[in-house]
């Protein structure tokens, strides 16, 4: 599953709020693990966030307890099986990927990231520019 743009901005202004203390992740044990966001959902919070208090906890528990532990989950899986020997290169390649995507934002080309079938990702550039 892939993060949406609204998803990122949701990140960037969660980060804002946890690092200024107004919002907290804490554990949940109720029978089954999961985060859950606490502190007060004011006003404020729906007004920054541009969602209602449901919004954002909707987009918190999509967020966080369904795409990220998935992910672990995932790596988990694929690392009980073959080790972590692979971890290095799947780190390697997922920086390059952002690294591409974030350079084909600012030429405002958002998939010009994804290297052409048989090429390298330096040839895929020079091929479309």
């Amino acid at each position: 599953m892939k993060l949406t743009e609204k998803d990122k901005g949701f990140l960037e202004v969660l980060r804002d709020f946890l690092a200024a203390k107004d919002l907290a992740v804490e554990l949940k044990d109720d029978g089954l693990k999961r985060m859950v966001l606490h502190k007060n959902y004011g006003d404020r919070i729906e007004r920054v966030f541009g969602l209602t208090r449901q919004g954002v906890r909707w987009r918190f528990q999509r967020l966080f307890n369904e795409i990220y532990i998935e992910a672990y989950t995932t790596i988990f899986a694929i690392e009980s099986r073959f080790g972590t020997e692979l971890r290095s290169m799947a780190l390697e390649i997922a920086r390059e990927r952002i690294e591409l995507r974030k350079q084909a934002q600012k030429l405002g080309r958002i998939n010009s990231y994804r290297p052409k079938p048989g090429t390298s990702a330096v040839d895929s550039e020079a091929i479309e520019l």
